[in-house]
C-alpha cells in the first residue's frame, strides 16, 4: 500500500493562545515608508515573530482552521532559529574581501540590514544542509520547493562572479524581494497546513489505512458481485472495525447459524428485497443492521429504518449513534416534532433516518419532491406484519408502494412474525422470503385452569397436556385476594429469576404489583438494597422530588409496573433497572412485549384479554415470546391464566395457524385510498385516473383485490375516491386532448404535506381562519387549543368543577377567547353545577379547551407532576398529550406555510413547536437544542434561583461551542469534547 493511498481521518486539536509570540517587530515591508527600523532587534528575536503578526493569521480570520502545524513542529522551529543565529554572527564579523573593500556598506547599514533582513540564502542552505524526515508532507512540500529555488539562483549568480563591480543597491533590492517571495511561501504554505491533518501516531495511520483499504475492497466487491461470491470482506463486506464495535458495545462475538446464512442469501448479494420471518427475540435487528451498515459504508447510500413506536426508535437511536460516530455517518431522528423535511443534504457523511411510520412517509415525500428518492439505497422495515394494523398499515403500503414506483435500485428488507398468507406480501415487494424457527432459548407455553398446570401441545386432542399442580399453601385471605394464584406462579421464580406479569389494563397493573408486595418475605427487602435506593432516589429526581407511591412501596421489593401512565423518565428508568436485575419482576400491559425488549425467565398472561377484546394469536407470541433471556436461561416458560369460559376460545389462540394480514387501504371508508391519491397527484407521480390506476397495480391492495373488492372493482372504488377529494375541494379535475387530468389544490397541498388526516383537514383550515378573526397573542392559550389533536378528544372526560376551578384562573382576554371558540364560562358553571344546559354546545370543543388548558398550565409550570395533580390525570397522559400536541404542531405548521392567508401562523407555530417539543420555560429552549442536552442537566444547574444565571451571552457562548451534530437526539450523559454533559456546561458557563 502506498503512503499516498493512506486517508487519515482529521483530528481538530484546540487553538492555542498566540499572545507570547506576539513582538514589537513587523516585517520590514509593513514599516513606516519601507525605511530602517526604528527600535532595535533584539537577540532573541524568532521567526515565530512573524508567523505572530497579523497579517499571517487573523483571529477573525481563523487561517489556521483551528490548529497550527508549522508551529507545532518543535524541529523545525529549532532548525530555522539555528540556522538565523549562524547568519547573524557571520553578518556580524569582518568580512575580508580585498578585491572589493570599497564595495563594503557601512556598520550601521549591515545593522540595519540584519534588522531588515530575516532569511537570506544563507539560511536556507543552512536548512537544506538537513534532513526532514519528520515534518508533514505540506512541510516537506515546501522544502523541495526552496531548494529548487535556491538550486536556480546559484546557477544565475554562478555567471556574475567574474564581475568586479556591482551596484550596491542592486544587493539590497534583490534581498528584499527574496525576503517577501519567501513570506508568501511561508504564508501559502501555513494556508495548506490549516487543510492538512494533524500529526498522529504510525500506529493510528495504519489503522485508519486498513480500515480505508477494507471499504474499498469491499465497495469494489459490491460492485463486481456474482451469485457465486457469498463472502464479501471480513466481515460480511464490512471493515473488520465493526465486528470490532459489535463485540466491544454489545459483545456479541459470533452470528447465529441462520444469521450468518441470511447475509449469504444469493438474493442479499444481489441486493434484491427480502423479507424474514423468525420468533420473537430469535435476533432479527442484528442482520437488518448489518445490512445498513453496508449499504452506508460500501454503496455510500442512505438509509431508511422504519419502527413502530416512539419509544423504539428513541432506543434505536441510541443504541446506533456511538456506531455513527466510530464510523462517520449520522444518525437521525424522526419521531414526534423531530425530523427535518426534506432533510439536510450532505456531501461527504452518510444518513441513517430512523423514523416511526407517519414520519417515515412524510420523509419519503419530501425525498420524492425533491428529486433525492436516488440517495435512499435502503429500507428496513421493522414489524412488517403491521401491514395488516389498521391506519398505520395503510401508511406503510403507501410509503412502500411509492418507493417501489419512484427508485427501482432502493433495496427493501422487511422483519416479520410469521404470517399465513407471506406470498402476499412477498409478490407485493417482489421480495424473497427466509423463514426460520430458531430460537436461542427453548420455550415452554402452559395454560392454568385453577390450580393445574397444562402444556400446549398442539398434537393433543385437547391442545392441553396435563403437567402439574401447583404447590403453594394459600389461607382464605390470600385465596380471596389472589383467586388466580399468581404469588404462588411468581414466586417460583423471583428473586432468583426475573419475571413478566402482563395485565388486562394499566390499574390492573398496579394492583397485582401492590398484592404481590403484600406477601412477600421480608428477605426481598435486603436484596441489592443499596441499588434500590438509588432507583428511588432517581425516580424522585425525575419527578422533580415526587416519587408514584405505588412504585414507593413496590420497588424495596424489585416489583414495579409498566405502562404508558408512566413518563418517558420513569419507564426508562424501571426498564434499565430491570434489565440490570435491580428489579425481578414488572406487571405491564401488552405495549412492552410490541416496544422495547426485556425478556425475562416466565412470562404470565394475567387475561387472554387486552381491555375488552380477546387476544390475537399475533399478541399472544409476542408477550409469549419474551420467554427466555439469550445467554441467561435454558429455557423460557409462558403461562397463559385461563377461566373454564375462555377454555374453547383458548384452543384457538393457542393452537391455531397464523393469521393473515391483508391491505388497510380501504378501512375507514377507504381513508387510506383517499390520502394515497391525493400525495400521488400532490407529488406529480399521477396526473390521471389511468396513471393511479397504474401506480395501484403495485399495491398490495391490487394483489388482493379479488378478497377485498369483492362488491366494487377497484376502478370503480377509485372514481368514486377521486370524486370525493373533488367534493372536498382538494384536487381539481379538467379535460385535456388526453382525457381528464388531475390537479391538486392550495389545499389539498397542505394536506398532504403536513400529512393531516383528511377527515380533519376541513375542520383544521375552518378553525385557523375563524381564529385569525380574533387571535390572542398576548397568552399562549389560543394557539393552544388550535393545536390541540382532534384525535385526543376522545379521550377527554373533563372534570367539570376542576374545569371551572381552572375557567375561573384564566384572564378575562383568555375567557372572551374561550367563549370565542364556543366554551363559554356559563356552559363550565352550569356543568359544574350540575344543571340542565339547554342551549346546544358543541362538546368537542369543550373537550378541546379542556385539553388545551392541560397544556397551558404546562407550558406555565413546566412540571407534568404538579399539572397531572392539578387535573387528576395520569402522568403518562399528560405527557402523551404534551407529544401528540407537539406533533401534531409540526404538522400544522407546515398546513400552514403552504397557504398564503395562514402566513401569520408560521412564526408563531415555529416557536410553539419548540417549547412543546421540550416543555421548558422559553429561556432554556435554546439550551435543550444542544445536542446531548436533556432537560435532567439543566435541572441539575438552572434551579429557580439561579434563573438570572442565564444570560444572552451565556447562550450564545453555549450555542457557539458545541461540536457538530452527529445525531439529531443525544443520550442524557453524551460526552463533548471528551467530557461528561454535566461537567462541559458548568464550566462553559461559569
Amino acid at each position: 500500500m502506498n503512503a499516498a493511498d493512506i486517508k487519515v481521518k482529521r483530528v481538530s486539536s484546540r487553538k492555542r493562545s498566540r499572545e507570547h509570540l506576539r513582538t514589537h517587530l513587523r516585517p520590514a515591508g509593513r514599516t513606516a515608508g519601507g525605511g530602517p527600523c526604528p527600535q532595535k532587534c533584539p537577540q532573541t528575536w524568532r521567526l515565530c515573530s512573524i508567523m505572530a503578526d497579523p497579517q499571517y493569521c487573523s483571529d477573525s480570520e481563523d487561517l489556521f482552521g483551528d490548529y497550527d502545524s508549522i508551529l507545532e513542529d518543535s524541529s523545525l522551529l529549532a532548525k530555522l532559529d539555528d540556522a538565523e543565529q549562524t547568519e547573524r554572527q557571520r553578518d556580524v564579523q569582518p568580512q575580508i574581501q580585498p578585491d572589493f573593500t570599497t564595495l563594503r556598506p557601512p556598520k550601521d547599514a549591515i545593522r540595519r540590514q540584519s534588522c531588515e533582513d530575516v532569511l537570506t540564502d544563507s539560511i536556507l542552505d543552512a536548512l537544506g544542509d538537513e534532513p526532514f524526515e519528520d515534518l508533514p508532507a505540506s512541510q516537506l512540500q515546501f522544502q523541495e520547493q526552496v531548494d529548487e529555488r535556491a538550486k536556480r539562483i546559484r546557477l544565475q549568480d554562478g555567471d556574475k562572479t567574474s564581475t568586479p563591480v556591482r551596484n550596491v543597491e542592486d544587493k539590497p533590492q534583490r534581498q528584499t524581494g527574496r525576503r517577501r517571495s519567501m513570506k508568501d511561501q511561508l504564508k501559502r504554505t501555513m494556508v495548506c497546513n490549516a487543510a492538512a491533518p494533524s500529526p498522529v501516531s504510525r500506529s493510528v495511520m495504519l489503522k485508519e489505512a486498513v480500515v480505508s483499504e477494507e471499504i474499498s475492497v469491499a465497495m469494489q466487491a459490491m460492485e463486481t458481485v456474482s451469485t457465486e461470491t457469498t463472502d464479501l470482506g471480513p466481515f460480511f463486506g464490512l471493515p473488520s472495525k465493526v465486528k470490532e464495535l459489535m463485540f466491544k458495545l454489545r459483545g456479541i462475538r459470533s452470528l447465529y447459524d441462520w444469521q450468518e446464512t441470511c447475509l449469504n442469501l444469493d438474493c442479499v448479494q444481489q441486493r434484491k428485497n427480502l423479507i424474514y420471518s423468525l420468533p420473537t427475540s430469535g435476533g432479527k435487528t442484528l442482520v437488518a443492521e448489518i445490512l445498513i451498515l453496508r449499504e452506508l459504508l460500501c454503496r455510500r447510500k442512505d438509509c431508511l429504518f422504519i419502527l413502530p413506536y416512539i419509544s423504539l426508535v428513541q432506543e434505536k437511536v441510541r443504541g446506533l449513534a456511538v456506531l455513527g460516530l466510530e464510523l462517520d455517518f449520522l444518525v437521525e431522528e424522526y419521531a414526534g416534532s423531530k425530523g427535518r423535511f426534506p432533510p439536510v443534504k450532505r456531501r461527504n457523511s452518510k444518513s441513517l433516518y430512523i423514523a416511526t411510520i407517519e414520519k417515515a412517509h412524510s420523509l419519503v415525500n419530501s425525498l420524492i419532491e425533491s428529486d433525492r428518492i436516488d440517495a435512499l439505497g435502503l429500507v428496513v422495515v421493522d414489524e412488517l406484519h403491521m401491514l395488516g394494523d389498521g391506519s398505520r398499515g395503510a401508511v406503510i403500503e403507501t410509503t412502500l408502494a411509492k418507493v417501489l414506483y419512484t427508485n427501482k435500485s432502493t433495496q427493501i428488507i422487511g422483519m416479520s412474525a410469521t404470517l399465513g398468507n407471506i406470498r402476499d406480501l412477498q409478490t407485493f415487494l417482489r421480495a424473497e422470503n427466509y423463514t426460520n424457527d430458531f430460537r436461542p432459548v427453548q420455550l415452554k407455553e402452559y395454560v392454568k385452569l385453577q390450580d393445574t398446570i397444562y402444556e400446549v401441545d398442539p398434537k393433543e386432542e385437547d391442545c392441553f397436556k396435563f403437567s402439574r399442580l401447583l404447590n403453594f399453601k394459600y389461607s382464605s385471605s390470600m385465596q380471596k385476594t389472589d383467586p388466580d394464584h399468581i404469588i404462588a406462579l411468581v414466586t417460583e421464580v423471583i428473586p432468583t429469576h426475573s419475571c413478566l406479569v402482563f395485565c388486562p389494563t394499566k390499574k390492573n397493573c398496579e394492583n397485582v404489583a401492590g398484592m404481590i408486595c403484600r406477601y412477600l418475605k421480608e428477605e426481598f427487602l435486603q436484596i441489592r438494597e443499596a441499588e434500590k435506593a438509588v432507583l428511588l432516589r432517581e425516580l424522585r429526581e425525575s419527578g422533580n422530588g415526587s416519587v408514584c407511591p405505588v412504585l414507593r412501596r413496590t420497588v424495596p421489593y424489585g416489583l414495579a409496573y409498566h405502562h404508558s401512565g408512566l413518563t418517558s423518565e420513569e419507564r426508562k428508568l424501571v426498564e434499565e433497572a430491570y434489565a440490570g436485575g435491580v428489579l425481578c419482576l414488572l406487571t405491564c400491559t401488552s405495549t412492552l412485549a410490541a416496544g422495547i425488549n426485556l425478556p425475562a425467565r416466565r412470562v404470565i398472561l394475567r387475561s387472554p384479554y387486552v381491555a375488552t377484546d380477546f387476544l390475537k394469536r399475533s399478541q399472544y407470541k409476542q408477550m409469549a415470546g419474551r420467554a427466555g433471556r439469550a445467554g441467561i436461561d435454558s429455557e423460557g416458560e409462558s403461562i397463559l391464566i385461563l377461566q373454564d369460559r375462555d377454555r374453547n376460545m383458548a384452543k384457538t389462540l393457542v393452537c391455531a395457524p397464523m393469521e393473515n394480514c391483508y391491505s388497510n387501504l380501504l378501512q375507514d371508508d377507504g381513508k387510506g385510498l383517499l390520502s394515497l391519491i391525493l400525495s400521488l397527484v400532490g407529488l406529480n407521480i399521477s396526473r390521471s385516473l389511468d396513471q393511479v390506476l397504474d401506480f395501484l397495480s403495485g399495491t398490495l391492495l391490487s394483489v388482493q383485490q379479488k378478497q377485498l373488492c369483492a362488491e366494487k372493482s377497484l376502478t370503480e372504488t377509485v372514481q368514486q375516491s377521486v370524486q370525493l377529494l373533488k367534493d372536498k375541494q382538494l384536487v381539481s379535475v379538467s379535460e385535456d386532448a388526453h382525457g381528464q387530468s388531475l390537479h391538486i389544490t392550495k389545499l389539498g397541498k397542505a394536506t398532504y404535506k403536513g400529512s393531516v388526516d383528511l377527515t380533519y383537514s376541513d375542520l383544521l383550515y375552518s378553525d385557523l381562519c375563524k381564529g385569525l378573526e380574533g387571535l390572542l397573542l398576548n397568552s399562549h392559550l389560543h394557539l393552544l387549543y388550535l393545536v390541540t389533536p382532534y384525535d385526543m378528544i376522545a379521550q377527554c372526560k373533563p372534570d367539570w368543577m376542576l374545569y371551572l376551578r381552572q375557567f375561573t384562573l384564566l384572564s378575562a382576554a383568555e375567557q372572551k377567547m374561550s367563549a370565542a371558540v364556543g366554551v363559554p364560562e356559563s356552559f363550565v358553571a352550569r356543568k359544574a353545577a350540575g344543571q340542565t344546559v339547554r342551549k346546544s354546545v358543541n362538546m368537542d370543543a369543550v373537550r378541546r379547551m379542556y385539553l388545551a388548558l392541560v397544556l397551558f398550565f404546562l407550558l406555565k409550570e413546566t412540571n407534568l407532576w404538579s399539572v397531572a395533580d392539578r387535573f387528576q390525570l395520569s402522568r403518562g397522559f399528560v405527557q402523551s398529550l404534551l407529544s401528540s400536541s407537539s406533533a401534531f404542531c409540526s404538522c400544522v405548521l407546515h398546513f400552514t406555510e403552504e397557504l398564503e392567508e395562514l402566513w401569520p401562523f408560521r412564526a408563531l407555530l415555529s416557536e410553539l413547536t419548540r417549547r412543546l417539543s421540550y416543555c421548558v420555560t422559553a429561556e432554556l429552549v435554546p439550551l435543550m437544542e444542544v445536542a446531548g442536552v436533556m432537560e435532567l442537566d439543566l435541572c441539575f444547574f438552572f434551579s429557580p434561583e439561579r434563573s438570572s444565571f442565564i444570560t444572552p451571552a451565556i447562550k450564545r457562548c453555549l450555542t457557539w461551542r458545541t461540536p457538530t451534530r452527529r445525531f439529531s437526539a443525544a443520550p442524557s450523559k453524551t460526552c463533548l469534547r471528551n467530557k461528561p454533559i454535566r461537567s462541559w456546561l458548568l464550566p462553559r458557563c461559569c
